[in-house]
């Protein structure tokens, strides 16, 4: 078999076509100029052909050195094409290992920035990381770290940080699973807690007893609001919106005209405001449209309740009138005082008042309530929960809940 049949100075003037060189390499020139080699060879009875580069980069006598190579590899009985895929993937994965737990970090943040529900969110997680793991491990390959490296992170704020050490803990192992997954890192999780570090630390729950919210008893909400409603400050009257719709801080003060519906009684909340991530709609008792319809309107201004400059009221000056009245007491607390009136007060089912408060509803029986909003139960309980804040129930009192729609 003849080869070495082109010459430099062919290789230079060719034309548009294939020119053989022989023993299966092959310039290709295409019609706008440019040229390239091509080799082609059998392996197993099959012909395959494998590109070897273009001119310039590749010159003839580089070009018939690698395929002679490549030659000797098919004649061995291995093909040259899936040999250099797999030198290429042990080349990038030699590569990614020395990719740093900080590298990932910020790639992984990068690659779930839809999941956060806003950017403070998002810059919180990333600051837990910071401040903690990346002293330790931030500039390790992320392939090498280990459980010393977790218990040694955790240790030292495991008892007296207990809530900031399990969410630390919680976004290593997502940020250590990502890379395991992106094939940067082999081997379990060393951030896992189940059959890991539940054997090296104790439980948080055993340390530290959650705190929840301070909030008014749901016996004396009604006491609190008719002192409210004597405050004149457009503060009060977002506090008392937020009271008779259950809803959270940031979802009153970014609350829009354009959010509500009078004709209909309700406020839809989207999507991207909800701490969920899904759009709520809040069925409004007869107080609350009195109340917004009571409200000054601007065309200049869309917020139901803006600060004195037109902007967003701020979480302080919502809090003001509350801790006027009751100073120990959280806005937050509002919705733990809704959600034990729903307990104490009424048969309403869990699901009901868990959709009120646009919950995520977890196990599997109650997700079968997701296929509607359940509106109407709700609208009835928003309703119940305006007249017990009207004139409230002695305790123990049961709001029955009319007809079989309940159950």
């Amino acid at each position: 078999m003849a080869i070495h049949k082109l010459s430099p100075r062919k290789v230079e003037t060719a034309g548009p076509g294939k020119y053989e060189d022989g023993a299966g390499l092959r310039l290709v020139v295409s019609p706008g100029g440019a040229k390239k080699w091509v080799l082609r060879y059998t392996i197993a009875g099959t012909r395959r052909e494998m590109g070897l580069g273009s001119l310039p980069d590749v010159g003839l006598a580089e070009a018939r050195e690698t395929a002679s190579r490549y030659r000797k590899q098919a004649k061995a009985g291995i093909d040259p094409i899936e040999q250099r895929q797999a030198d290429k993937a042990a080349q990038l994965a030699e590569k990614r290992k020395g990719i740093t737990f900080d590298e990932c970090t910020r790639e992984y943040l990068a690659s779930k920035t839809a999941e956060f529900s806003n950017p403070k969110h998002k810059q919180q997680w990333a600051n837990t990381l910071r401040d903690y793991a990346s002293p330790m491990i931030g500039n390790l390959s992320v392939d090498a770290v280990a459980l010393p490296h977790i218990v040694k992170i955790l240790k030292p704020i495991w008892q007296t940080k207990t809530e900031t050490a399990t969410r630390v803990r919680g976004r290593i192992e997502l940020v250590l699973a990502w890379a395991t997954v992106s094939g940067f890192r082999e081997g379990d999780n060393p951030a896992r807690w189940k059959g890991n570090l539940d054997a090296v630390l104790p439980k948080p729950t055993k340390l530290k007893k959650v705190k929840h919210h301070k909030a008014i008893e749901w016996e004396k909400i009604g006491e609190f609001v008719q002192v409210l409603r004597n405050r004149e400050e457009s503060a009060a009257r977002a506090l008392e919106f937020l009271i008779l719709t259950a809803t959270r801080s940031g979802e009153v003060r970014g609350a829009l005209w354009g959010e509500i519906d009078l004709d209909a009684k309700t406020w839809t909340i989207p999507a991207e405001r909800m701490k969920a991530g899904r759009e709520h709609t809040i069925p409004l008792c007869d107080d609350a449209v009195k109340l917004l319809k009571s409200l000054p309107r601007s065309e200049e201004n869309d917020f139901i309740f803006p600060s004195a400059r037109g902007k967003m009221l701020s979480d302080v000056v919502l809090a003001k009138p509350l801790k006027a009245i009751a100073p120990d007491a959280t806005v937050h607390g509002f919705r733990s005082t809704f959600r034990d009136w729903c307990a104490e007060s009424t048969n309403y089912p869990n699901e009901v008042a868990e959709m009120a408060l646009a919950h995520t509803i977890g196990n599997a029986v109650e997700k079968a309530y997701r296929r509607g909003d359940l509106l109407t139960k709700r609208t009835r309980m928003m309703a119940d929960w305006c007249r017990f804040i009207n004139t409230p129930a002695k305790s123990g009192e049961v709001i029955n809940i009319r007809g079989k729609e309940a159950g």
